[in-house]
């Protein structure tokens, strides 16, 4: 099944053997999958590339950041057999730890033969924040900021025409009343905008700044703060996904079974927050390599997504897994997600451009909802594993290659080791060591 994106290009993210392709292999079937011109092999080839366009030149680099010495790279793979809402995507993945792409794939095989991921999200509505300390009368100040909305929203909107001309901008005004131990009484003035398919960091923050003179004259305060909050609940994506118990079973295990284990193993996750953290960390396994990837602010999704997850006073998981009537695995997942496909990173750096391409993404909602798809496979993958062989059977497996290069391997040395310590179900750097020395000897 291949799925038809919204600008009608075919994409097709079933690639049979793909693990087993060469790197250049890979790449090229990819880039034949997504329908995209080989040209646009030149941004995924790293420092391998003669060519000076070719992932991030020093001179990019340098005007990105301040201070630059030099570039870091990490790996970049590809994770296949994803449908979300009927559309086929290949996703790319920036990312150091093994088995997050393998895993991330496998699910997506698995729910793709059950109709694949269901996702929606909100409208990309982001919040600023005006502080505004040395108020007499809390209750007044607000009831006078309140009454001058509507000038307070015509004067944040000023900032940014474009953004009014393609049908975002600030919406709406919101009045937070605090005390503080520390400085006394405080009013926040929150700025809901609409930021369209930027992550909107910079236009909230500009608009904050616009509007702080008002504030602190209706007000009769100080002006402090003046910034974006990376809590975006106005910016959710919810997703689900519904599998049948015969998908999940295999030689060793029954798939009525492993989806009971699942279910177990997320019903802890949602009252025991040591649970919860591993649990949502192997969520944003799968969001992270995605964000960074696509060049946009992985802190501040982490930031958002754990905030999210302790919104009821006490950290808990960001999914939940349960059993329907008719015995179907039911996953959900619900949290913020502040992606952008313009500005920043996103419009810089050359990788992240044709990681979006990769994915043919056209809007920061459509790529939101499948970076949180993704998430939620990722999340199923863990609790899978954790429910059958155990995490570390399958981590430790493909993690032998760094264990083995870790010891001193090179070369094909790398395989061999590699080799023996999984067949040995015995993968250390001692042992890899003890192999590599066996190997030299035999030379």
């Amino acid at each position: 099944m291949a799925g038809r994106n919204k600008s009608n290009k075919v994409i097709n993210s079933r690639i049979e053997n793909f693990r087993h392709l060469s790197p250049a292999e890979r790449l090229a079937k990819a880039l034949q999958h997504a329908n995209l011109d080989d040209r646009e092999s030149q941004y995924f080839n790293g420092s391998d590339s003669a060519s000076d366009v070719a992932a991030l030149s020093m001179a990019l680099a340098n005007a990105m950041i301040e201070n630059v010495v030099g570039k870091f790279e990490l790996p970049l793979g590809i994770a296949t057999n994803f449908v979300v809402n009927g559309t086929d995507y290949l996703i790319p993945m920036a990312v150091e730890e093994p088995s997050v792409v393998a895993a991330a794939s496998h699910m997506a095989k698995i729910v793709r033969g059950c109709g694949g991921f269901s996702m929606d999200s909100d409208l990309p509505i982001m919040r600023a924040q005006v502080q505004v300390l040395g108020i007499t009368d809390l209750a007044a100040a607000k009831v006078r900021l309140l009454a001058a909305s509507t000038e307070l929203i015509e004067l944040a909107n000023r900032r940014d025409k474009m953004l009014i001309e393609l049908g975002g901008g600030c919406q709406q005004i919101e009045v937070q009343l605090f005390e503080s131990s520390a400085v006394g009484p405080m009013l926040v003035l929150h700025l809901l905008v609409d930021v369209r398919d930027a992550m909107g960091a910079n236009t909230v923050n500009s608009m904050a700044e616009a509007v702080a003179p008002l504030v602190e004259e209706l007000s009769g305060g100080s002006v402090r703060l003046r910034i974006l909050s990376n809590l975006a609940d106005r910016r959710m994506v919810r997703g689900k996904v519904c599998i049948a118990p015969s998908a999940l079973s295999n030689e060793q295990f029954d798939g009525v079974e492993v989806a009971q284990g699942i279910v177990e193993a997320g019903a802890l996750a949602l009252i025991d927050p040591y649970r919860a953290a591993t649990h949502n960390k192997g969520i944003m396994n799968g969001i992270d390599p995605i964000v960074i990837a696509t060049g946009n602010d992985w802190r501040a999704i982490e930031a958002g997504a754990h905030a999210w997850a302790a919104m009821s006073g006490r950290y808990k998981a960001l999914s939940n897994w349960e059993i329907d009537a008719q015995g179907f695995l039911i996953g959900t997942i619900e949290m913020p997600m502040a992606l952008g496909i313009v500005g920043g990173a996103t419009k810089t750096h050359p990788t992240a451009q044709a990681s979006l391409a990769l994915m043919n993404i056209q809007t920061a909602r459509q790529l939101a909802e499948v970076t949180v798809a993704v998430g939620l496979a990722q999340n199923m993958a863990a609790l899978k594993a954790l429910a059958t062989e155990g995490i570390q059977k399958g981590h430790m497996a493909l993690h032998a290659k760094n264990i083995a290069i870790a010891a001193g391997a090179k070369g094909s040395s790398i395989e061999a080791v590699t080799k023996v310590m999984v067949s040995e179900g015995n993968i250390n750097v001692h042992r890899a060591k003890e192999l590599l020395a066996v190997l030299q000897r035999s030379k």
